[in-house]
């Protein structure tokens, strides 16, 4: 055995109680720790030595040479993006999974399978969904909408009596995908799958919002003569999630031919409250389904699940037939159901936190978030230097800057959130909406509490006044 291995082997105790303690400082700091790298300096690029440097020399390079631009994403003032935490429970089922390295591929290797099939179940209890879906958990919401659509492409060819897993995309004219505000990841999924972007037929929108106008989509519907359609319905969009009204486009359900997906990745867990659950009214309508575990559950990255209602279609499209492999049962193996092979052991975090703090752990969380956002929101629209784009309706306030000329360019918001991020007290990120450049805070962390609210105020109120300055200095 290599001299370092055996080493670190021997040292094992040792070892792992520093990584803890540097762990627990970051953990015990992360409120402190600036949300933006405290240096972009270049650096140089080390070669690969022939004899290692063992485990703690390798922790020591790590903590002098990158620790410091590690940023406190994980934080209570990080609102770029819909970034979720770690709760405690969450972390450590994730220490757990890399101790035990378990490939969560098989159903009869270990108990792996069962502890996710008792998570999928969770989650269906949680998010309030019928027992006829099946779930698989995935890496992210880009793959989950991937498995729903590749799902859908295999329900609209069998519609037209093809299977288009074994023949192929050929066989069938273009698939047709129908949206109002699809996520990229959408698209994304559509070119991996051999759907292609251009596909994607957009319907207008209600005025003012980002939800599908239900007339516009029956209109379409009617022009396609019963030729199936895939329809991606928004359970919360990006910029104001916004939601389609699943409740009528499941009655359209009853009259037209299409296969049904709602990208909840988010929104979905408007579920968990009942000041916000009739925002997801009708979800059971939909023939698959996108969660992102890693945005509101507050587990580590990468994690998300897929539901549908079609696993024979899913079968059909992902198996995996080999000999090595073993024979498809009525409960296939994990690796007959996504992309993936080898899969990370997701569902113990998931798990553990669902456990830990139940149903009523995580209303809190989101009616607390809900509740900050519109505590964010307020101050926006009494504000002189802000004003609201949209409603705010969950937990996301989308805003722009008032400048003197009312006609506010994306530049300008990059340049603003330069000085906003760069003071490293909070964290936005830049967005357009209706035409109108802005900003989005995406409020979804377990951490997250008033104070830090009015810690962000005042950063977007520093960085506005120094902002004005410049460019009425210009």
């Amino acid at each position: 055995m290599d001299i370092n291995l055996k080493n670190d082997l021997e040292n094992m105790d040792i070892l792992l109680n520093k990584v803890t303690i540097n762990a627990l400082d970051f953990l015990k700091n992360i409120n402190e720790i600036a949300t933006s790298p405290k240096s972009t300096d270049s650096y140089t690029l080390s070669q690969l030595n022939k004899d290692g440097l063992g485990g703690e020399k390798t922790l020591e390079e790590f903590m002098q040479k990158f620790y410091n631009g590690i940023v406190s994403s994980a934080g209570s003032k990080y609102f770029g993006f819909v970034t979720g935490g770690t709760t405690p429970a969450a972390l450590m089922g994730d220490w757990l999974v890399s101790t035990f390295d378990q490939n969560a591929t098989g159903r009869d290797n270990s108990s792996v399978a069962k502890l996710e099939e008792e998570t999928i179940n969770l989650l269906k209890q949680l998010l309030g969904l019928p027992e006829i879906y099946s779930g698989t958990f995935v890496t992210g919401a880009t793959m989950a909408n991937f498995v729903g659509l590749a799902i859908g492409r295999q329900w609209i060819a069998n519609e037209l009596g093809v299977n288009i897993a074994i023949d192929g995309l050929y066989s069938i004219p273009p698939i047709k995908i129908v949206s109002s505000t699809p996520h990229s990841s959408i698209l994304k999924a559509m070119s991996m799958l051999g759907m292609g972007r251009k596909n994607m037929h957009y319907i207008p929108t209600i005025d003012g919002r980002e939800a599908i106008d239900i007339e516009a989509l029956e209109s379409y519907l009617k022009q396609l003569n019963g030729e199936p359609c895939i329809i991606v319905a928004n359970a919360g969009t990006v910029n104001t999630v916004d939601f389609d009204d699943l409740k009528q486009i499941g009655e359209l359900k009853k009259k037209y031919n299409f296969f049904l997906h709602v990208d909840g990745a988010f929104g979905a867990f408007a579920s968990c409250s009942t000041k916000y659950k009739k925002l997801v009214e009708g979800i059971e309508a939909a023939d698959s389904i996108t969660i992102d575990a890693h945005k509101w559950l507050n587990v580590p990255y990468d994690s998300a699940m897929q539901f549908t209602k079609h696993s024979k279609l899913q079968l059909q499209v992902f198996q995996n037939n080999a000999v090595y492999l073993g024979d498809i049962l009525d409960k296939p193996d994990f690796v007959h159901l996504t992309p993936e092979n080898s899969r990370r052991f997701r569902a113990l975090p998931v798990w553990f936190t669902l456990k830990a703090y139940g149903q009523n752990g995580y209303t809190e969380i989101i009616e607390r978030n809900c509740d900050l956002a519109q505590l964010l929101s307020k101050k926006i629209d009494e504000s002189k230097n802000f004003s609201l784009l949209s409603t705010t309706k969950l937990n996301v306030v989308c805003f722009t800057i008032n400048l003197e000329n009312g006609n506010v360019k994306l530049e300008q918001i990059q340049q603003f959130l330069n000085l906003v991020n760069k003071d490293g007290r909070a964290f936005f990120t830049q967005t357009v909406y209706k035409g109108i450049a802005g900003i989005r805070a995406a409020i979804s962390n377990w951490r997250t509490e008033e104070k830090d609210i009015e810690m962000a105020w005042e950063v977007l109120n520093k960085a506005y006044k120094s902002y004005y300055k410049t460019i009425t200095a210009d």
